[in-house]
């Protein structure tokens, strides 16, 4: 049983490689005490690369108030090993940008404060690119990629109690649940994210990561779900000077798509992406087809997202709802009791295609993911009929935290029902559950601004300012290489005391 031919590198991802290891973490609770658990076993490197990075943040706050902040446990670890190097890489604008306090990320912090400790923000982008990868690699052995980042409002448990104690802002302040997945790696997959940070800590900074590997530090607590199984690493990256754009997520999501036979389950931060809403209208028009299961949102983040996002969701939904003639889209939202303000995040982003294909990445479905954002995701490629069986079961896991059921009384379900849509349907229930999104009529061409707000390439009339960029970048990068160290060029350690 192999699908890897589905996947072409140079095309919908940049390779396929074994992981001997594979774990999926649903939930931040559950990444981060996994994390903490595999840098406690680091010993050579520790490469994030991020969206956003907060050094208060708790990797197990259950521990209580002594639980150390992520900036604290990092500058344990570089104290107590001394050869242990902490390499930190965020995003250029998420000072303004992202949850986490903008201070320690312009100018460091105490915990910082040591010269194997390198944060550094990455200005290598377009204007209004983001680069939104979220990937944490340990000796070039463990990683973990998917939709978190270290940052503040990220750790919740699946219960997503609306009383939760430990959901709380630095402040003591509650902030909303919120359901996330990643995914833990070891074996020779790694290897390949780890070229990915390389790349972009290069590129960001003229400097060569150490390609030295260790014996695997798989946190001991943390079963596999899939051993020695093929994995595909899928890449966004927008053109910028002389640099070409890759839109592998993007092709990706085509071929995943279109390889459906019975079942699309997708979680989604944003559903609003005009190229994969193409793709899904061509198959739901289709007389015999898969079922398509999106999970939601209801009403998304801030004034901005609400018009742009929120609105193209709707008018998405309208146009696949007019093409969905046999009625094989079911989009649903999330709720955690029967109050309605009370509502669940769902900020992850994952694709389980039939029983065959997991998808678990940073790349969202919008425009902006397809050429303009920097993106990594990673693809679980089914082999063998337990490799099947687990996808089944992640996707049930997944479904039932959602409709608050246990994942027997699911499955039971399943077996009983024709189809998934009716199984869920038939669970919905008071307090936390599943509801489905309503689909009005109205305008079902994108909102006006978009092109501006959610553009799939780097805007064409800042051409001249991103080659003015490029032009001085290129400079400094030739200026470093006709130094007396032609092969790196230290940056200033932020919050390095002079």
């Amino acid at each position: 049983m192999e699908d890897s031919s589905l996947f072409e590198p140079n095309s919908n991802c940049c390779d396929v490689a074994k992981a001997h290891r594979a774990a999926v973490l649903i939930d931040g609770a559950a990444y981060f005490a996994a994390l903490d658990a595999a840098l406690e076993c680091a010993q050579r490197f520790i490469t994030i690369i991020g969206w956003d990075f907060d050094a208060s943040i708790q990797l197990r706050p259950q521990d209580g108030a002594t639980a150390p902040a992520l900036g604290a446990r990092l500058r344990s670890l570089v104290e107590e090993n001394p050869d242990l190097e902490v390499r930190i890489l965020i995003w250029s604008l998420a000072p303004l940008h992202t949850p986490s306090a903008a201070m320690p990320l312009l100018a460091g912090g105490n915990w910082a404060e040591h010269e194997r400790i390198h944060l550094h923000l990455d200005t290598f982008h377009p204007i209004y690119a983001s680069h939104h990868q979220k990937l944490v690699i340990i000796d070039n052995a463990v990683a973990f990629v998917g939709g978190m980042d270290l940052t503040v409002k990220r750790w919740d448990t699946p219960d997503h109690a609306p009383d939760e104690p430990l959901r709380r802002n630095e402040d003591g302040s509650p902030y909303e649940p919120v359901h996330d997945v990643q995914m833990a790696l070891a074996g020779p997959v790694v290897q390949r994210l780890y070229v990915v940070a390389q790349e972009r800590w290069y590129n960001a900074l003229t400097e060569q990561l150490p390609d030295q590997s260790v014996p695997d530090p798989w946190p001991a607590p943390l079963a596999a779900d899939f051993q020695n199984v093929s994995v595909a690493v899928s890449r966004t990256l927008p053109r910028f000077g002389r640099h070409k754009g890759v839109s592998e997520a993007a092709r990706l999501t085509d071929s995943l798509l279109q390889a459906a036979k019975k079942t699309i389950y997708i979680e989604a931060q944003y559903f609003t992406g005009r190229r994969m809403g193409r793709t899904l209208e061509r198959l739901l028009a289709q007389p015999e087809g898969p079922e398509v299961i999106v999970v939601c949102t209801y009403v998304a983040n801030g004034i901005l997202e609400r018009f742009i996002m929120g609105a193209n969701r709707e008018r998405l939904l309208r146009r696949l709802k007019a093409s969905d003639q046999y009625n094989r889209l079911h989009v649903y939202y999330p709720v955690i009791d029967n109050d309605a303000q009370h509502r669940l995040l769902i900020h992850s982003k994952v694709m389980i295609i039939d029983d065959r294909f997991l998808r678990i990445g940073s790349a969202n479905l919008n425009n902006r993911s397809v050429g303009l954002d920097t993106e990594c995701d990673v693809t679980v490629i089914s082999q063998t009929q337990h490799d099947s069986a687990t996808i089944h079961r992640l996707r049930n896991k997944l479904l039932a935290e959602h409709l608050g059921v246990a994942q027997e009384e699911l499955h039971h379900r399943e077996l009983q029902d024709a189809d998934l849509c009716t199984a869920i349907d038939g669970l919905q229930r008071e307090g936390k559950s599943l509801r489905p999104v309503a689909v009005h009529s109205g305008p079902q061409r994108a909102f006006p601004g978009t092109f501006l707000l959610d553009p799939e390439r780097p805007l064409p009339f800042l051409k001249a300012l991103h080659r003015l960029l490029s032009s001085v970048r290129g400079l400094r990068r030739r200026e470093n290489v006709s130094s007396d160290k032609p092969n790196v060029s230290r940056p200033r350690k932020r919050g390095t005391r002079k």
